[in-house]
């Protein structure tokens, strides 16, 4: 019996809040319960200003990203993109840091998902976490955008809590929000390109752009929506936990959230922040694997990958070949690898791949007006890519050059 060839496209399912909710699900995840503190080791009292800087050049991003998803509503986001306007290799280097970068970070998220719910058993938890989500996945994007808005809703109150708590603690005090520069510039901008990397989910929305209802419409509305929410969140977060901590004590936590509340009398709720904790854990996981599956998907259909990874399920219409090679590696990986302090080319590489992604908006128009915003993008990406830690620049570099040998070789063996 002969196997049926990859289906065309998936089914286009998702609406304005379903595509709002998957990107809060990414940006809205364990990033804003962790990334504040490194963020506020680099900056200081510049905290604030870097949290806008980041907005700033995420914004930038979020409007490329959106007129490219109109205009090529289909699944791997600025893998096609680049592919499109750019040209192969651009499109392939996209991919490429986007696949790689993200699968670290999959496992390392479900092993904080596991260090969060069961401490000395990261790794039977977290190979637990990526089946279970994987076989959501597997279901139908509409069973993943379920249970990312249960997620959302549990992880925006815990912050809710934690924001008033601290607020409204006689620890709060005005003064601790004083911006300044104690970690000089370069501190500003290592900590907006932390920061950035929390705000990266709503790239989920465009790389899910061949399930997206009516792109054109749906995903220019849904990408600044998104970003707004995750931005107010953020903000509100950052100033609470800072009026209570200071910049000093929040950039040595190695727990800002729960700390915070602690140092705002308010230890119950201590155990419920970790609670919220491995869900956002687990929001960032499911979103992951998404992204990663669509990427891998379209890069299989161009031969960059496996032409197997390429099918689509005739019922429940997900790419699950893809979906399940993702889960299977990242599944291997958070068993026997402890990946959490070895992704610092995540940051690199996702900052890469939108400086694609707002290259190729570049191309779009010729008026020096609509030029303006992809340009500061392109300008906001390299400047934070190469203001991260040395060791984050020198690895996410060795990820982009080890993709840029396969391509070169695959090139010389397919002409």
């Amino acid at each position: 019996m002969t196997q049926p060839g990859p289906a065309p496209e998936l089914r286009r399912t998702l609406g304005v809040g379903d595509a709002v909710v998957l990107g809060l699900g990414s940006m809205i995840g364990a990033g804003v319960f962790a990334a504040l503190a490194p963020a506020a080791h680099a900056a200081g009292s510049g905290l604030l200003i870097g949290l806008a800087l980041a907005a700033l050049v995420a914004y930038c991003n979020a409007m490329s990203s959106a007129r490219l998803a109109a205009l090529y509503p289909a699944s791997g986001g600025t893998y096609v993109y680049g592919r499109e306007r750019l040209g192969a290799f651009w499109g392939y280097l996209a991919g490429w840091s986007f696949v790689v970068g993200k699968t670290a970070s999959c496992a390392a998220m479900a092993l904080t998902v596991g260090a969060y719910v069961w401490p000395g058993r990261e790794h039977a938890v977290a190979v637990a976490a990526v089946v279970a989500l994987t076989a959501v996945n597997y279901g139908g994007i509409q069973k993943s955008a379920c249970l990312t808005r249960v997620i959302v809703a549990v992880v925006l109150a815990v912050l809710a809590s934690v924001v008033v708590v601290c607020l409204g603690s006689g620890a709060s005090e005005a003064g601790r929000l004083e911006v300044g520069l104690s970690g000089g510039f370069g501190g500003v901008l290592q900590a907006a390109g932390l920061l950035f990397f929390a705000f990266a989910g709503y790239a989920r929305i465009a790389t899910l752009g061949e399930e997206v209802r009516y792109p054109e419409r749906t995903i220019p509305r849904a990408i600044p929506m998104a970003l707004g929410i995750a931005l107010l969140v953020y903000a509100c977060v950052a100033v609470a936990v800072l009026s209570v901590s200071g910049a000093t004590a929040l950039g040595q936590a190695s727990a800002p959230l729960a700390d915070a509340v602690r140092a705002a009398g308010a230890p119950g709720l201590v155990p419920v922040v970790r609670v919220g904790a491995a869900v956002a854990a687990l929001g960032s996981l499911l979103a992951l694997i998404l992204g990663v599956s669509r990427t891998t998907l379209a890069m299989a259909r161009d031969r960059h990958l496996p032409h197997v990874l390429a099918v689509v399920h005739p019922r429940f219409q997900v790419p699950h070949r893809a979906e399940l090679a993702v889960g299977a590696t990242v599944a291997v990986l958070a068993a026997t690898v402890d990946v959490r302090g070895a992704i610092g080319f995540s940051s690199f590489g996702v900052l890469a791949y939108y400086a694609v992604a707002n290259a190729s908006a570049w191309t779009l128009d010729s008026a020096p007006v609509k030029r303006v915003l992809p340009t500061l993008g392109l300008l906001g990406c390299l400047i934070l890519a190469f203001a991260l830690p040395a060791v984050s620049v020198a690895a996410g570099a060795g990820v982009l050059a080890v993709g840029v040998v396969a391509y070169g070789v695959r090139r010389r063996l397919t002409v």
